[in-house]
């Protein structure tokens, strides 16, 4: 990425707002840095060891159920980052090319949440995370200062979180692989590649845990890829983003996994990974932290988009400031730590359960946006329309998109496996979630049916004389 000019401002000045073509900078590499060390974190390692803990796989069917879960879910959060360069807007600003000026409220508001719901439990963790380190520190201090470090980044933008991630990437990248080196270089309990076995159940559960890690960053991958020049095409930010975010949270899981295996039976997952690396283990969990605040800063970043194009819709003409991004950034600030303050000891399990049942609505979302950016459209939108008071070309609601996206979301109920609610069909497999196969296999085709009757329809009433 070039040198900042003087005439490029510290803090974005680009809220929800179309970034010209003129502005336009970065390569496709910057993508590949963000998600890989984005997803090199203490969630994705504690959630990899409950591979062995939970799941009770062994090694070998571990490795291949993470590998080939990820492999699966990146293609939907790499599809979606490509849309950013060829549009040059937030993710959520395109849906109204989609549902319709506001019909895409309702998603935008179920994204608001989620980034909100994982700002507070991050805070929270980033708060435990800083007393670990050092003990003598008050809980509200360190909550505190771990949501003021995410809020600082997420309010300078768009080229800070990137810079950041570059330099992640290597430090990160570099920590974990020593990692591995120095459990692998000591001795191994002498069931580390026995313990567990294949269990249909767990294997399924593990693959759909992969999959659904991946869509839950699909509403805003576009937003760091929307500065990319217009002319890189789809295939350079695909292959970037799919190999960022695969290969960053691969690695975490697996080493979750290998943590867990080579302590004993039982060990909670970060307490394993401070055991299994001996005096590693403090610089790890030191970088675990950093990596948590920068990591934070998305989810901020991301509500604060949210937030802005919801109140949009209803102001068509208003093109929100810098001054309005920082203040409700402070907003959002006092408000999550206000509640991370009052959280109880179980908050953060609590949180990802409503989060993961959240993730019921998102499902549908990403099969109608895929659908609609790469066969019905083919990438092709009137910017200028989505911008409008009355949706332009797009309308205020786009019947076909609302009607494909409740359905698949109502399909998807039976099947549900969550903390919130449990469908008749859960255990069909046993501790898999298989409601987001069931809701992308019905909501693609139903809604590509839809919309390309829909354009049949008003080709045909042209023809006919019947419309101008």
């Amino acid at each position: 990425m070039p040198q900042m000019s003087r005439q490029d401002p510290l803090i974005e000045h680009h809220t929800v707002d179309y970034v010209p073509l003129a502005e336009r900078h970065g390569k496709a590499r910057d993508l590949f840095t963000l998600w890989f060390s984005t997803n090199i974190a203490p969630l994705p390692i504690v959630t990899g060891a409950m591979v062995a803990q939970v799941f009770h796989l062994n090694l070998m069917w571990g490795l291949l159920a993470i590998a080939l879960g990820h492999l699966l879910g990146g293609v939907v959060i790499a599809l979606a980052s490509a849309q950013g360069p060829r549009m040059g807007i937030p993710q959520m600003v395109q849906s109204r090319g989609q549902f319709g000026r506001y019909g895409a409220l309702l998603i935008v508001f179920f994204a608001a949440l989620i980034y909100i719901g994982f700002f507070i439990s991050n805070i929270v963790l980033a708060g435990k995370s800083i007393v670990g380190i050092v003990p003598s520190m008050p809980v509200p201090a360190s909550i505190l200062i771990g949501a003021l470090s995410a809020t600082a980044i997420g309010v300078i933008g768009y080229r800070f979180i990137h810079t950041l991630n570059r330099i992640g990437t290597w430090v990160m990248g570099s920590a974990l692989l020593a990692g591995f080196a120095y459990i692998f270089a000591h001795d191994l309990p002498a069931d580390f590649l026995t313990r567990g076995g294949f269990n249909a159940a767990g294997w399924l559960a593990t693959v759909s845990l992969g999959v659904i890690w991946q869509i839950s960053f699909s509403p805003y991958t576009s937003d760091y890829s929307r500065y990319l020049p217009a002319d890189i095409g789809i295939t350079r930010p695909f292959i970037a983003t799919y190999l960022g975010a695969t290969l960053g949270t691969i690695l975490s899981f697996a080493f979750g996994l290998v943590a867990a295996l080579a302590t004993p039976e039982g060990t909670e997952a970060m307490v394993a990974v401070k055991q299994a690396t001996g005096a590693l283990g403090p610089v790890l969990m030191v970088l675990f932290l950093l990596n948590i605040i920068s990591h934070n800063a998305l989810n901020l970043y991301g509500a604060v988009l949210s937030i802005i194009t919801s109140i949009q819709t209803f102001a068509s003409r208003w093109t929100p400031s810098i001054k309005v991004r920082v203040v409700l950034s402070g907003v959002i600030l006092a408000g999550c730590c206000l509640v991370a303050l009052g959280a109880s000891a179980d908050f953060i399990a609590q949180f990802i359960g409503l989060i993961l049942a959240l993730l019921l609505v998102l499902v549908p979302w990403a099969s109608i946006n895929l659908i609609d950016f790469y066969l019905i459209k083919r990438g092709v939108y009137d910017i200028a329309s989505i911008f409008q008071a009355d949706g332009g070309v797009y309308g205020r609601f786009n019947l076909h998109a609302i009607v494909a996206y409740f359905i698949g979301i109502i399909v998807q109920l039976p099947f549900a496996n969550t903390s919130l609610y449990v469908g008749p069909w859960a255990n069909l497999v046993e501790g898999a979630d298989l409601s987001w196969l069931v809701g992308l296999v019905v909501t693609c085709p139903l809604y590509y049916c839809l919309a390309t009757r829909g354009q049949a329809q008003k080709v045909r009433a042209v023809k006919l004389g019947y419309t101008d």
